[in-house]
């Protein structure tokens, strides 16, 4: 599985994990689904909470569903990060972080000359709108849905629009 790809020195989910446990973010829940095992395994003793979807078969809203359903019922936000996105940093997730709190927006994205990107946060509001996603779907539904409530934050960097899907993508890393 991409996941387990090699990224400076560790796997694609190790470097996006330990990024997550840089950063201020209160808890990392990460969401397995194919090869849940394998996956699982790469990342050792981390002080995480992993939670197995047995329905990752069903499309991403099974495993946003999964995470929502792992997070702490105090949480005021989720940040739902991609395990193939080499771009990520704590600084990124940060800045999202600081926006959120500052303006209390429903939704924080991260923009790069006008493309949004990845990571997003969710403010708890949206929490009940994103458990009734079906299918191969995430929160992007509800950015297009609620457009004027999207909370902008400008990056200098293109990275934030970079997944690993294809050898082509994985390739960019040289």
């Amino acid at each position: 599985p991409k996941q387990l790809l090699p990224w400076g020195g560790k796997t694609m989910v190790e470097h996006v994990v330990d990024v997550l446990l840089a950063s201020p973010v209160d808890e990392v829940i990460v969401v397995l689904g194919h090869q849940a095992e394998a996956v699982g395994a790469a990342l050792g003793e981390r002080p995480i909470r992993v939670v197995v979807n047995e329905e990752w078969d069903r499309g991403l809203s099974s495993s946003v569903r999964a995470g929502l359903g792992a997070a702490s019922s105090n949480a005021m936000a989720a940040l739902f990060a991609l395990a193939d996105q080499p771009g990520l940093t704590p600084e990124l997730v940060g800045r999202l972080i600081e926006r959120h709190r500052r303006t209390l927006g429903p939704i924080v994205a991260p923009v790069y000359e006008g493309r949004q990107g990845n990571p997003v946060l969710f403010d708890q509001v949206l929490f009940p709108e994103l458990a009734t996603l079906e299918g191969d779907v995430g929160g992007r539904v509800l950015i297009k849905r609620y457009p004027q409530q999207v909370e902008k934050v400008e990056v200098e960097c293109g990275e934030i629009l970079l997944d690993v899907d294809t050898p082509e993508d994985y390739a960019w890393r040289d």
